[in-house]
């Protein structure tokens, strides 16, 4: 035995097999973390970018259909904004490649980066609901705190809208008041009551008065959705988990 620790075995016949007794390096988080199949199909998949375009152009039918019966500015389409309008597979991705789980923290610095990007389609239904006559409003968890900089990309990629309406800091995630607040012209934004003709989302709390329990109420509880509801696919997050 050397000082290198290498030991060496005759095996037969002159066949000499060397072994290192050196220990290798332990593996970190990032090594032996699988990237997530879920991003990778948000990413990658043409199934995904098919599912995205399929549901925007069902709800801009839905919306043509509505906007014949209505005047101008009297009706509106309520938007969510993450998975909805803009994609943060991005941000999905550098985690799943480092091992580490969502976090508060590293999430405002995403928000803060400004690096978000539309999903298909997105500008396009916007621009046409805008074309129709409808009021556009966005309504998204992200904090109040952060909704400068989420109106920055919106404005970077001309995602148009009327309102934006992002949770106050502190303040419980429910969106059903500003729904209300939508219907009503209760917004700070003013403006008269709007009739709200769609709602499109990719979590089912981006739906009035609805939860992951409608799972167990069978298919009744999803009489909206293709209808007046329009689902994004999101496979990577959400209220299921």
């Amino acid at each position: 035995m050397n000082s290198r620790a290498v030991f060496c075995v005759v095996a037969v016949a002159l066949t000499i097999g060397c072994q290192s007794t050196a220990k290798p390096a332990p593996s970190t988080p990032a090594a032996s973390a699988a990237f997530p199949d879920s991003v990778k199909w948000v990413q990658q998949a043409a199934e995904y970018t098919a599912s995205v375009l399929q549901t925007y152009r069902a709800a801009t039918a839905r919306v043509e259909r509505e906007a014949a019966a209505r005047s101008r500015d009297t009706w509106a389409v309520v938007l969510d904004a993450d998975e909805t309008v803009i994609s943060n597979a991005t941000y999905q991705a550098e985690r799943g490649r480092q091992g580490l789980a969502y976090s508060t923290e590293s999430w405002h610095a995403w928000v803060l980066r400004r690096e978000s990007t539309p999903l298909p389609g997105a500008r396009a239904f916007l621009a046409r609901i805008r074309e129709l006559g409808g009021r556009i409003a966005i309504v998204t968890n992200r904090l109040q705190s952060e909704c400068a900089d989420t109106q920055a990309v919106f404005a970077r990629d001309r995602l148009i809208y009327d309102i934006m309406l992002c949770r106050p800091d502190g303040s419980p995630s429910d969106k059903n008041p500003r729904f209300e607040s939508v219907a009503k012209g209760t917004t700070a934004a003013g403006g008269p009551p709007l009739t709200i003709v769609a709602f499109i989302g990719d979590n089912i709390l981006d739906f009035p008065s609805t939860s992951q329990a409608m799972r167990a109420q069978g298919e009744g509880a999803f009489a909206e959705f293709g209808v007046r509801w329009f689902m994004l696919p999101n496979p990577m997050y959400g209220s299921w988990q």
